[in-house]
């Protein structure tokens, strides 16, 4: 006579009821997922530099040759001007760039696989993904805006609107990328060549979206390029954050167009979440 958890062939049926009801919820284990992901990301010392670390070594470099460079006559600094958008970049970092190279190479070593297979619910890994992500962009910001205080005489936000306007741009921010990351993760073949992939198109980005120079010195072409993205909108609502008013005049509408700002960030973060959707995949191409 077979058990109550067995099927006629032999495989376990469901756990009863009374012990289902002990496991875990998907937040208690996506707080768990949380410490994974932080321990694997900072266990990988090249994963951890080009995450946490290299805004600030940007912001540090570039900082020491421009900062003290005055733009134009609003005697604006260079280093005011480059924070903004290195926070804006490293909200990228955290979130597109580690998801879009990280997750292929879980795919290729079958973490996925593995994960997919328990019965931990699928929304723990994303919680798992989105806390880290949160975490170390939450120290990022503290460590570029202190070097800049310390090193280069950033001025912070003055105003409660700005500290405000710093965190929607943050959240959005952060969503957007994310959910961005998790769909792009399913484009390179395998994880070796995921960062060959995923680096280029950060880097044009940055060099198009006003991170590196003034945003309004840039071709035309090259704005309009820009303009379709959301990194180019995420470093201009930063402007407005780390800039004073009167810098609305280096922007090329002389203005720094918040609500268009909010607007673009909203539609990218409706559209990367049906992307995320429909492209993130478990396992890898042919596994069936």
């Amino acid at each position: 006579m077979r058990t109550p958890t067995q099927r006629p062939g032999g495989s376990a049926d469901a756990l009863p009821p009374a012990t289902a009801a002990r496991l875990p919820g998907p937040l208690a284990l996506g707080r768990s997922r949380v410490g994974v992901e932080l321990r694997q990301l900072f266990r990988d010392r090249e994963a951890a530099v080009f995450t946490l670390a290299l805004p600030m070594i940007l912001m540090i470099v570039f900082g020491s040759v421009f900062g003290d460079q005055e733009l134009g006559p609003t005697g604006i600094t260079f280093a005011q001007y480059f924070v903004a958008g290195m926070i804006a970049s490293g909200i990228v970092y955290t979130s597109f760039q580690n998801l879009a190279i990280g997750i292929p190479q879980e795919r290729d070593e079958g973490a996925l696989k593995r994960l997919e297979g328990t019965p931990m619910p699928k929304a723990a890994y994303f919680l798992g993904k989105v806390g880290q992500v949160c975490l170390v962009y939450v120290l990022q910001l503290a460590l570029l805006m202190a070097i800049g205080v310390a090193l280069f005489d950033v001025e912070l936000p003055s105003t409660a609107a700005k500290w405000g306007a710093l965190a929607w741009l943050s959240l959005l921010g952060l969503t957007t990328w994310t959910l961005l990351g998790l769909a792009f993760s399913s484009v390179p073949k395998s994880g070796k060549g995921a960062s060959a992939i995923v680096t280029p198109i950060i880097l044009v980005l940055q060099f198009t979206s006003g991170v590196f120079f003034l945003y309004n010195d840039l071709p035309s072409w090259m704005q309009q390029f820009a303009a379709l993205f959301p990194l180019k909108w995420l470093t201009q609502g930063m402007r407005y954050v780390f800039l004073p008013e009167e810098a609305a005049v280096l922007e090329v509408a002389a203005s720094f167009e918040m609500p268009r700002v909010a607007l673009v960030l909203v539609a990218w973060t409706a559209l990367s979440a049906v992307l995320a959707g429909a492209l993130f995949r478990w396992r890898r191409r042919g596994d069936g």
